[in-house]
């Protein structure tokens, strides 16, 4: 399963796409993160559903972000990524 991510609130400049790594990481899921123009953060993330489940969940507690909202969306697409990583900003 892959899903597109988008992120809203306070969450540059904070070491957030590290924190979504990190959280990447230990969820077992692969993908990409990056900074968009507009402010917010965005990226894919792939793997089964619980372990999205976790992921999900667990980019919305890091201690200096202020996340306004959350969107995700289920794509057919799937890549073949081996691990997760941070991509230059759009």
């Amino acid at each position: 399963m892959r899903l597109s991510f988008r992120i809203t609130g306070k969450v540059q400049g904070i070491g957030y796409r590290w924190f979504i790594k990190e959280t990447a990481e230990k969820s077992g899921v692969t993908g990409w993160v990056r900074n968009a123009l507009d402010g917010a953060v965005e990226g894919e993330a792939q793997g089964k559903a619980p372990a999205l489940d976790d992921f999900i969940n667990g980019v919305k507690g890091h201690p200096w972000a202020s996340i306004d909202r959350t969107e995700t969306q289920e794509m057919l697409d799937q890549e073949t990524e081996k691990d997760f990583h941070i991509k230059p900003t759009a």
